[in-house]
Protein backbone atom coordinates (compact mmCIF):
# COMPACT_ATOMS: atom_id res chain seq x y z
CA UNK A 1 0.00 0.00 0.00
CA UNK A 2 1.66 3.67 -0.92
CA UNK A 3 2.10 5.89 1.71
CA UNK A 4 -0.64 8.45 2.52
CA UNK A 5 -0.12 11.68 0.30
CA UNK A 6 -0.38 14.89 2.09
CA UNK A 7 -0.22 18.71 0.49
CA UNK A 8 -0.62 22.01 1.67
CA UNK A 9 -4.18 22.96 0.59
CA UNK A 10 -4.66 26.89 1.91
CA UNK A 11 -5.00 28.89 4.89
CA UNK A 12 -7.76 29.64 6.74
CA UNK A 13 -8.56 33.41 7.46
CA UNK A 14 -6.56 33.37 11.01
CA UNK A 15 -3.51 31.89 9.42
CA UNK A 16 -4.19 28.45 10.42
CA UNK A 17 -3.25 25.86 7.44
CA UNK A 18 -5.05 23.41 6.22
CA UNK A 19 -3.76 20.35 4.57
CA UNK A 20 -5.28 17.60 1.76
CA UNK A 21 -4.58 14.46 1.87
CA UNK A 22 -4.37 11.66 -1.05
CA UNK A 23 -5.27 8.33 0.19
CA UNK A 24 -5.47 5.36 -3.15
CA UNK A 25 -5.34 1.80 -3.65
CA UNK A 26 -3.86 -0.48 -6.66
CA UNK A 27 -6.94 -1.00 -8.48
CA UNK A 28 -7.74 3.42 -9.33
CA UNK A 29 -9.49 4.15 -6.56
CA UNK A 30 -8.72 7.14 -5.21
CA UNK A 31 -9.99 9.73 -2.35
CA UNK A 32 -9.03 13.24 -1.00
CA UNK A 33 -9.76 14.72 2.03
CA UNK A 34 -9.15 18.44 3.88
CA UNK A 35 -8.50 18.92 7.11
CA UNK A 36 -10.78 21.63 7.14
CA UNK A 37 -14.30 19.77 8.24
CA UNK A 38 -12.79 16.37 7.53
CA UNK A 39 -14.77 16.90 4.19
CA UNK A 40 -14.02 14.31 1.04
CA UNK A 41 -13.05 16.31 -1.42
CA UNK A 42 -12.54 13.80 -4.08
CA UNK A 43 -13.14 10.32 -5.48
CA UNK A 44 -12.14 8.72 -8.16
CA UNK A 45 -13.84 5.56 -8.90
CA UNK A 46 -13.17 2.94 -12.25
CA UNK A 47 -16.04 2.25 -14.39
CA UNK A 48 -16.62 -0.79 -16.24
CA UNK A 49 -14.46 0.43 -19.42
CA UNK A 50 -11.60 1.28 -16.81
CA UNK A 51 -12.24 4.94 -17.14
CA UNK A 52 -12.08 6.73 -13.98
CA UNK A 53 -14.20 9.80 -12.91
CA UNK A 54 -14.59 11.95 -9.62
CA UNK A 55 -18.26 10.86 -8.14
CA UNK A 56 -18.73 13.10 -5.55
CA UNK A 57 -19.77 17.01 -5.62
CA UNK A 58 -17.27 19.70 -4.26
CA UNK A 59 -16.05 23.13 -4.04
CA UNK A 60 -13.39 24.41 -6.57
CA UNK A 61 -11.29 25.52 -3.36
CA UNK A 62 -10.63 26.19 0.05
CA UNK A 63 -12.52 30.04 0.24
CA UNK A 64 -15.62 27.66 -1.68
CA UNK A 65 -15.94 25.28 1.09
CA UNK A 66 -15.32 27.92 3.72
CA UNK A 67 -18.72 29.99 2.06
CA UNK A 68 -20.63 26.27 1.62
CA UNK A 69 -23.66 25.94 3.47
CA UNK A 70 -24.37 22.31 1.41
CA UNK A 71 -22.22 20.35 3.62
CA UNK A 72 -20.31 19.12 0.48
CA UNK A 73 -18.30 15.68 1.90
CA UNK A 74 -17.98 17.18 5.20
CA UNK A 75 -17.95 15.58 8.67
CA UNK A 76 -21.43 16.19 10.02
CA UNK A 77 -21.70 17.18 14.18
CA UNK A 78 -22.19 17.78 17.15
CA UNK A 79 -25.78 16.49 15.90
CA UNK A 80 -25.76 15.66 12.30
CA UNK A 81 -29.60 16.63 11.01
CA UNK A 82 -32.23 18.78 12.49
CA UNK A 83 -33.14 19.80 15.92
CA UNK A 84 -36.73 21.26 16.57
CA UNK A 85 -36.57 24.78 17.35
CA UNK A 86 -33.13 24.48 18.23
CA UNK A 87 -33.84 23.14 21.57
CA UNK A 88 -33.62 19.48 23.81
CA UNK A 89 -34.10 18.97 27.40
CA UNK A 90 -31.51 16.22 28.69
CA UNK A 91 -31.38 15.26 32.60
CA UNK A 92 -33.73 18.78 33.18
CA UNK A 93 -31.60 21.03 32.11
CA UNK A 94 -32.77 22.95 28.74
CA UNK A 95 -30.32 23.47 26.07
CA UNK A 96 -31.17 26.29 23.49
CA UNK A 97 -28.90 25.74 20.06
CA UNK A 98 -28.41 28.12 16.69
CA UNK A 99 -30.68 27.98 14.94
CA UNK A 100 -29.30 28.17 11.29
CA UNK A 101 -32.10 26.54 9.49
CA UNK A 102 -35.00 28.48 10.84
CA UNK A 103 -36.92 27.52 12.71
CA UNK A 104 -34.91 24.49 13.77
CA UNK A 105 -31.21 23.63 14.15
CA UNK A 106 -28.96 21.94 11.32
CA UNK A 107 -25.72 19.86 11.25
CA UNK A 108 -24.40 20.96 14.65
CA UNK A 109 -25.25 25.11 13.92
CA UNK A 110 -23.35 27.62 11.94
CA UNK A 111 -20.03 26.45 12.87
CA UNK A 112 -20.58 22.42 12.98
CA UNK A 113 -18.00 19.80 12.62
CA UNK A 114 -18.10 20.62 8.67
CA UNK A 115 -16.39 24.44 9.53
CA UNK A 116 -13.46 23.81 11.86
CA UNK A 117 -10.00 22.60 11.35
CA UNK A 118 -8.99 18.74 12.37
CA UNK A 119 -5.73 17.46 13.50
CA UNK A 120 -4.89 14.74 11.12
CA UNK A 121 -2.58 12.10 11.44
CA UNK A 122 -1.87 10.11 8.34
CA UNK A 123 -0.61 6.34 8.32
CA UNK A 124 -0.70 3.27 6.18
CA UNK A 125 -1.29 0.02 8.16
CA UNK A 126 -2.40 -4.07 7.25
CA UNK A 127 -2.86 -3.00 3.66
CA UNK A 128 -5.13 0.18 4.20
CA UNK A 129 -4.17 3.68 4.05
CA UNK A 130 -5.59 5.39 6.48
CA UNK A 131 -6.32 9.01 7.73
CA UNK A 132 -7.44 9.70 11.54
CA UNK A 133 -8.64 12.98 12.42
CA UNK A 134 -9.42 14.07 16.06
CA UNK A 135 -11.03 17.59 17.07
CA UNK A 136 -12.30 18.87 20.81
CA UNK A 137 -15.62 20.14 21.08
CA UNK A 138 -15.55 22.78 24.08
CA UNK A 139 -18.22 22.43 26.52
CA UNK A 140 -21.18 24.76 24.96
CA UNK A 141 -20.09 24.78 22.03
CA UNK A 142 -23.20 25.92 19.48
CA UNK A 143 -24.69 25.09 23.07
CA UNK A 144 -24.18 21.65 23.11
CA UNK A 145 -23.04 20.36 27.03
CA UNK A 146 -20.13 18.62 27.94
CA UNK A 147 -16.62 18.56 25.96
CA UNK A 148 -16.41 16.37 23.56
CA UNK A 149 -13.47 14.66 22.07
CA UNK A 150 -14.15 13.11 18.64
CA UNK A 151 -12.03 11.05 16.03
CA UNK A 152 -12.93 9.82 12.64
CA UNK A 153 -11.16 7.68 10.61
CA UNK A 154 -10.98 6.86 6.88
CA UNK A 155 -9.98 3.51 5.86
CA UNK A 156 -9.27 2.70 2.04
CA UNK A 157 -8.39 -1.10 1.33
CA UNK A 158 -7.92 -2.91 -1.69
CA UNK A 159 -11.76 -3.97 -1.71
CA UNK A 160 -12.31 -0.81 -2.88
CA UNK A 161 -13.75 0.25 -0.03
CA UNK A 162 -13.92 3.63 2.02
CA UNK A 163 -14.60 3.08 5.59
CA UNK A 164 -15.27 5.71 8.01
CA UNK A 165 -15.05 4.88 11.71
CA UNK A 166 -15.93 7.61 14.23
CA UNK A 167 -16.02 7.61 18.28
CA UNK A 168 -16.57 9.95 20.54
CA UNK A 169 -16.20 10.71 24.89
CA UNK A 170 -17.61 13.04 26.84
CA UNK A 171 -17.62 14.72 30.56
CA UNK A 172 -21.00 15.29 30.67
CA UNK A 173 -24.21 14.04 29.05
CA UNK A 174 -24.87 15.87 25.73
CA UNK A 175 -26.30 14.29 22.40
CA UNK A 176 -23.96 12.88 19.21
CA UNK A 177 -25.19 12.57 16.22
CA UNK A 178 -22.23 11.67 13.19
CA UNK A 179 -22.15 11.28 9.79
CA UNK A 180 -20.56 12.29 6.09
CA UNK A 181 -22.37 14.27 4.12
CA UNK A 182 -20.92 13.53 0.21
CA UNK A 183 -22.85 14.20 -2.21
CA UNK A 184 -22.76 11.52 -4.56
CA UNK A 185 -23.61 10.99 -8.36
CA UNK A 186 -21.65 7.30 -10.23
CA UNK A 187 -21.81 8.71 -13.85
CA UNK A 188 -19.51 11.71 -12.15
CA UNK A 189 -19.40 14.88 -10.65
CA UNK A 190 -21.27 17.89 -12.56
CA UNK A 191 -22.54 14.87 -15.19
CA UNK A 192 -26.46 15.27 -14.92
CA UNK A 193 -28.76 14.44 -12.67
CA UNK A 194 -28.91 11.06 -10.79
CA UNK A 195 -32.70 10.58 -12.23
CA UNK A 196 -31.46 6.93 -14.16
CA UNK A 197 -29.70 5.55 -10.81
CA UNK A 198 -30.92 2.67 -9.57
CA UNK A 199 -31.62 2.72 -5.82
CA UNK A 200 -32.25 0.49 -3.52
CA UNK A 201 -32.45 1.09 0.87
CA UNK A 202 -33.23 -2.17 2.72
CA UNK A 203 -35.51 -0.79 4.89
CA UNK A 204 -39.29 -1.55 5.95
CA UNK A 205 -40.11 1.95 7.50
CA UNK A 206 -39.18 5.49 7.27
CA UNK A 207 -39.81 8.68 9.36
CA UNK A 208 -42.61 11.45 7.94
CA UNK A 209 -41.69 15.03 7.99
CA UNK A 210 -44.00 18.15 8.65
CA UNK A 211 -43.39 21.21 7.08
CA UNK A 212 -40.21 22.29 8.44
CA UNK A 213 -39.01 18.78 7.92
CA UNK A 214 -38.74 17.66 11.55
CA UNK A 215 -40.25 13.88 12.09
CA UNK A 216 -43.80 13.78 13.15
CA UNK A 217 -43.05 11.41 15.65
CA UNK A 218 -44.68 8.30 12.87
CA UNK A 219 -42.63 5.43 11.98
CA UNK A 220 -44.42 5.17 9.13
CA UNK A 221 -44.15 1.28 6.95
CA UNK A 222 -43.14 1.83 2.92
CA UNK A 223 -45.88 -0.60 1.94
CA UNK A 224 -47.34 1.20 -1.10
CA UNK A 225 -45.61 4.24 -1.04
CA UNK A 226 -43.08 5.68 -3.23
CA UNK A 227 -40.64 5.16 -0.21
CA UNK A 228 -40.59 1.11 -1.10
CA UNK A 229 -37.27 1.28 -2.02
CA UNK A 230 -36.35 -2.51 -0.95
CA UNK A 231 -36.46 -3.52 -4.79
CA UNK A 232 -33.92 -1.51 -7.12
CA UNK A 233 -35.84 1.69 -8.52
CA UNK A 234 -34.68 4.34 -10.89
CA UNK A 235 -34.87 7.30 -8.67
CA UNK A 236 -36.45 9.50 -10.86
CA UNK A 237 -39.30 7.11 -10.91
CA UNK A 238 -39.93 8.52 -7.31
CA UNK A 239 -38.98 11.96 -6.89
CA UNK A 240 -42.00 13.22 -8.99
CA UNK A 241 -44.80 11.28 -7.30
CA UNK A 242 -47.49 13.11 -6.15
CA UNK A 243 -47.20 12.19 -3.04
CA UNK A 244 -47.27 14.76 0.42
CA UNK A 245 -44.05 13.81 1.53
CA UNK A 246 -42.42 14.37 -1.35
CA UNK A 247 -43.80 17.86 -1.73
CA UNK A 248 -42.77 19.05 1.27
CA UNK A 249 -39.57 18.55 0.83
CA UNK A 250 -39.07 19.02 -2.91
CA UNK A 251 -37.94 15.66 -3.56
CA UNK A 252 -36.43 12.64 -0.92
CA UNK A 253 -35.15 14.15 2.11
CA UNK A 254 -36.13 11.70 5.04
CA UNK A 255 -34.63 9.08 7.38
CA UNK A 256 -35.18 5.51 6.61
CA UNK A 257 -35.24 2.72 9.76
CA UNK A 258 -32.93 -0.54 9.91
CA UNK A 259 -33.72 -1.01 14.13
CA UNK A 260 -34.02 0.13 17.47
CA UNK A 261 -30.15 0.77 17.60
CA UNK A 262 -26.61 0.57 16.19
CA UNK A 263 -25.69 -3.01 15.11
CA UNK A 264 -22.47 -4.46 16.25
CA UNK A 265 -21.38 -5.34 12.70
CA UNK A 266 -22.11 -2.98 9.81
CA UNK A 267 -24.91 -4.40 7.77
CA UNK A 268 -26.11 -3.47 3.90
CA UNK A 269 -28.33 -0.33 4.26
CA UNK A 270 -28.18 0.90 0.83
CA UNK A 271 -26.88 -0.03 -2.65
CA UNK A 272 -26.90 1.99 -5.70
CA UNK A 273 -26.21 1.50 -9.67
CA UNK A 274 -25.67 3.82 -12.59
CA UNK A 275 -26.68 2.16 -15.61
CA UNK A 276 -24.94 4.48 -17.96
CA UNK A 277 -21.00 3.74 -16.47
CA UNK A 278 -22.26 0.47 -14.87
CA UNK A 279 -20.59 2.32 -11.34
CA UNK A 280 -22.24 0.72 -8.15
CA UNK A 281 -21.83 1.86 -4.62
CA UNK A 282 -23.16 -0.27 -1.40
CA UNK A 283 -23.28 1.10 1.59
CA UNK A 284 -23.17 -0.33 4.75
CA UNK A 285 -23.36 0.87 8.33
CA UNK A 286 -23.92 0.13 12.38
CA UNK A 287 -26.33 2.93 12.27
CA UNK A 288 -29.91 2.73 12.68
CA UNK A 289 -31.06 4.91 10.03
CA UNK A 290 -29.87 6.24 6.63
CA UNK A 291 -31.22 9.89 5.07
CA UNK A 292 -31.89 10.06 1.59
CA UNK A 293 -31.35 13.11 0.21
CA UNK A 294 -31.78 13.88 -3.53
CA UNK A 295 -30.26 17.47 -3.56
CA UNK A 296 -33.29 19.36 -3.46
CA UNK A 297 -31.97 22.59 -2.78
CA UNK A 298 -29.24 22.37 -5.23
CA UNK A 299 -30.62 26.06 -7.53
CA UNK A 300 -27.81 26.49 -10.12
CA UNK A 301 -26.06 28.83 -7.97
CA UNK A 302 -23.51 26.81 -6.82
CA UNK A 303 -20.63 25.20 -9.22
CA UNK A 304 -18.31 22.78 -8.68
CA UNK A 305 -14.72 21.85 -9.48
CA UNK A 306 -15.21 21.07 -13.40
CA UNK A 307 -17.14 24.26 -14.02
CA UNK A 308 -20.56 22.57 -13.89
CA UNK A 309 -23.61 24.45 -11.99
CA UNK A 310 -25.28 22.05 -9.45
CA UNK A 311 -28.72 21.63 -10.23
CA UNK A 312 -31.88 19.82 -7.92
CA UNK A 313 -31.33 16.25 -8.33
CA UNK A 314 -27.88 16.18 -9.44
CA UNK A 315 -26.79 13.96 -6.51
CA UNK A 316 -27.77 11.67 -3.91
CA UNK A 317 -26.82 11.72 -0.23
CA UNK A 318 -27.15 8.61 2.07
CA UNK A 319 -26.44 10.06 5.70
CA UNK A 320 -26.16 7.20 7.90
CA UNK A 321 -27.25 7.95 11.28
CA UNK A 322 -28.94 8.13 14.53
CA UNK A 323 -32.55 9.82 13.53
CA UNK A 324 -33.59 13.75 13.00
CA UNK A 325 -34.78 15.23 16.42
CA UNK A 326 -34.24 12.31 18.71
CA UNK A 327 -33.32 14.48 21.55
CA UNK A 328 -36.99 15.35 21.57
CA UNK A 329 -38.75 12.17 20.48
CA UNK A 330 -38.64 9.60 22.94
CA UNK A 331 -39.60 6.80 21.05
CA UNK A 332 -36.76 7.52 18.94
CA UNK A 333 -33.45 5.49 19.29
CA UNK A 334 -31.55 7.34 22.07
CA UNK A 335 -28.50 9.82 21.21
CA UNK A 336 -27.37 10.46 24.22
CA UNK A 337 -23.75 9.84 25.28
CA UNK A 338 -22.97 9.57 29.08
CA UNK A 339 -19.21 10.07 30.55
CA UNK A 340 -17.78 6.78 30.93
CA UNK A 341 -19.34 5.28 27.72
CA UNK A 342 -17.61 5.35 24.03
CA UNK A 343 -19.42 6.25 20.93
CA UNK A 344 -18.57 4.07 18.08
CA UNK A 345 -20.09 4.18 14.44
CA UNK A 346 -18.87 2.61 11.53
CA UNK A 347 -19.85 3.46 7.51
CA UNK A 348 -18.55 1.26 4.58
CA UNK A 349 -19.22 2.90 1.13
CA UNK A 350 -17.95 0.08 -1.18
CA UNK A 351 -17.87 0.40 -5.10
CA UNK A 352 -17.83 -1.64 -8.21
CA UNK A 353 -18.90 -2.19 -11.72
Amino acid sequence: MEPVAREPYGTMPDGTPVEQFTLSNARGLRVQIISFGGIVTRLDVPDRNCGRANVVLGCADLAGYIADTAYFGAIIGRYANRIARGRFTLDGIDHELACNNPPNALHGGPRGFAKVVWRAEPASAEGEARLKLRYRSPDGDAGYPGALDVEVTYRLGADDALRIDYAASTDRATVVNLTNHSYFNLAGEGFGDICGHELAIFADAFTPVDATLIPTGEIRAVDGTPFDFRAPVPIGDRIRVADPQIAIARGFDHNFVFGRDRSPEPRLAASVRDPRSGRRLEVSTTEPGVQLYTGNFLDGTRCGPAGRLYRQSDAFCLETQHFPDSPNQAAFPSTVLRPGQAFRSTTIYRFGY
